[in-house]
């Protein structure tokens, strides 16, 4: 396990925690692997019959970690992306996966809701995908998955313009299964995961299967990754990764044509 994800079997739950707090669980490429290994190794492990995702501190994941974007924004990264790794075995787990989230949800930190089977919330969550307003396009099969559970309109408005979906709203829409008060968030999702685990495993597996059809996640991630390899190394997101590490807002319209 890398030092950022913390991770505890017991009693045939499998919690994994983004443990990076200081830089507001922001995820690492090192961290998407040690989460694609985890959740790959718990689809062939008897011990595992639930999956439980959550952060530490005051919230649950800023996203994508941004200074890594930029150096691939300006090829500088090399080696695997572990995000499609990660992404991948989301999309594939057969193990009920519960999601603990508060405060913020950005980018990702949303789209891998989409893929949790049971998700609950603290009141005081915000879920967010300001993918456009870095220059890049939805990930995490989200471009299908987000309008299908919260409408096009309503979905466009968070890809376009980067609104947030409060905690009420998020369960309202279908996003979330249930909204808890903050104190009482980890003790709900454990009780949650702690239930599944005690189902029949290979029903819950197979009724999965049935509601989620993998290979049709899998190739909207792949056509997502492709335009966002390719958005990653466009005058538009270098802009917004320049603005962002000096601290002003891009100027898109500078770029036009």
């Amino acid at each position: 396990m890398t030092e950022h994800i913390r991770s505890e079997n017991r009693d045939h739950v499998l919690t994994l925690t983004f443990a990076r707090p200081d830089k507001k669980n922001a995820l690492t490429n090192a961290m998407y692997g040690t989460l694609a290994d985890a959740i790959v190794a718990a689809e062939t492990d008897p011990k595992t019959r639930a999956i439980v995702l959550r952060g530490e501190g005051d919230m649950f994941t800023a996203g994508n970690d941004v200074g890594e974007f930029a150096m691939m924004a300006t090829g500088q990264f090399r080696g695997e992306r572990h995000v499609s790794r990660f992404i991948d075995a989301l999309a594939r787990s057969t193990k009920p996966m519960v999601a603990a989230v508060q405060g913020r949800a950005v980018g990702i930190g949303t789209t891998m809701l989409l893929h949790c089977d049971f998700v609950v919330l603290a009141e005081n969550a915000l879920l967010s995908t300001p993918f456009v307003g870095l220059a890049l396009v939805p990930e995490a099969a989200s471009s299908l998955l987000l309008p299908l559970r919260i409408g096009y309109a309503r979905a466009y408005e968070m890809f376009a313009l980067g609104e947030t979906l409060d905690a009420r709203a998020a369960l309202a829409t279908g996003v979330a299964n249930r909204v808890v008060p903050l104190d009482r968030l980890h003790a709900e999702a454990a009780a949650v995961a702690a239930k599944l685990a005690k189902q029949p495993a290979g029903s819950l597996a197979a009724t999965k299967r049935l509601m989620r059809n993998a290979e049709t996640l899998l190739a909207q991630m792949g056509a997502e990754s492709k335009i966002f390899a390719e958005r990653l190394t466009t005058s538009e997101a270098r802009e917004a990764f320049t603005a962002f590490a000096e601290k002003r807002p891009p100027d898109f319209m500078k770029l036009a044509s």
